[in-house]
């Protein structure tokens, strides 16, 4: 029986000491995964894949326009410094990772405003007001990768522009880190999760973004060294043309689409116009002596030929004309 379920019985204050308890091993967890992640970043594997992401996102941003723009930092990589937005902001989580600028660094990069959050899912910025948000490996270390992008959707505008890299599982390099694993010898960082292309699609298609365009790239084998990463190279263009899917990283790039709608309001009857009688012109009267012979006499106004006024004039236009019965 787990030391969990063995206090669920007991006090409330035995809950709060696991709580407690709980908290400290998370935050050990996360200073852990924070160095092997530095050192990873630091190792030859580590540069390879930070040069090839470095020039995917120069490309992308480059012509990306906007008012605000919000990288969550990564180590080594400057997603934004290609972009023109007046307002680059560099995200950094507490604790793990400080800025080039606060390391006393000469190439710190001076377009980004320092923002240092807590949590990947909890960002502090208000609803709608982002135009770019790039997410370099941030999926794969956080704890609710599907929260992130929700909570990226909440503070994108309408045709904000998402990206995102991350390591590919379906690659070489996850092929070895699935099978190392057991070994205590994993190739990539042990905390990492690979999320592969097709489910973070589904996860775009369930909020409010589409993909629009996608790149694998590091199609050299998982090697430790410089030296073997460079004799390597030339399965770079082999694999972009013959098993293109199979990169260490991904790169996809998405926009926030939010249905247009107007509002209509209720519709008023108006009263109608009352209408005033129109009115129309009788046909001239032709005098009974200048009508034609044995043509039959028409009504005058609305009076039916059956009428009585009607027969009496007819008799005696007959008398008048010499006609008798």
């Amino acid at each position: 029986m787990s030391w969990k379920a063995g206090i669920g019985s007991t006090s409330a204050w035995g809950e709060a000491a696991y709580r407690q308890w709980e908290v400290s091993e998370f935050m050990s967890q996360e200073i852990s995964r924070s160095d092997e992640w530095l050192a990873w970043l630091a190792s030859p594997p580590g540069r390879y894949v930070l040069a090839w992401q470095q020039q995917l996102y120069d490309q992308a941003v480059a012509d990306l326009f906007g008012f605000y723009a919000v990288q969550i930092c990564t180590p080594g990589l400057d997603c934004l410094r290609a972009n023109r937005m007046p307002n680059r902001i560099g995200a950094w989580l507490a604790g793990e990772f400080e800025p080039p600028a606060c390391a006393g660094r000469e190439d710190a990069a001076p377009h980004l405003q320092r923002v240092v959050f807590d949590e990947f899912e909890e960002l502090p910025f208000a609803t709608q007001s982002i135009d770019l948000v790039a997410l370099p490996q941030v999926l794969e270390f956080s704890r609710d990768p599907h929260r992130v992008l929700r909570e990226v959707d909440r503070v994108l505008r309408p045709e904000g522009r998402l990206l995102v890299s991350g390591f590919n599982p379906v690659s070489l390099w996850g092929a070895r880190q699935i099978l190392m694993r057991p070994f205590d010898r994993p190739f990539l960082p042990r905390e990492g999760q690979f999320i592969g292309v097709p489910r973070l699609r589904d996860w775009f298609k369930l909020l409010s973004f589409e993909a629009e365009r996608g790149r694998f790239g590091c199609y050299a084998p998982p090697c430790r060294t410089e030296r073997w990463l460079q004799r390597m190279s030339f399965m770079e263009k082999a694999g972009d043309r013959w098993w293109p899917i199979c990169g260490a990283i991904y790169f996809v790039a998405a926009v926030k689409r939010v249905t247009g709608m107007r509002l209509v309001g209720p519709v008023w009857k108006t009263a109608r116009a009352r209408r005033l009688p129109i009115a129309v012109a009788s046909p001239p009267r032709v005098p009974l002596h200048r009508q034609a012979p044995g043509r039959r006499p028409a009504s005058h106004g609305t009076e039916p030929l059956w009428s009585a006024g009607a027969a009496r004039r007819r008799r005696t236009a007959q008398d008048e004309r010499g006609e008798y019965m």
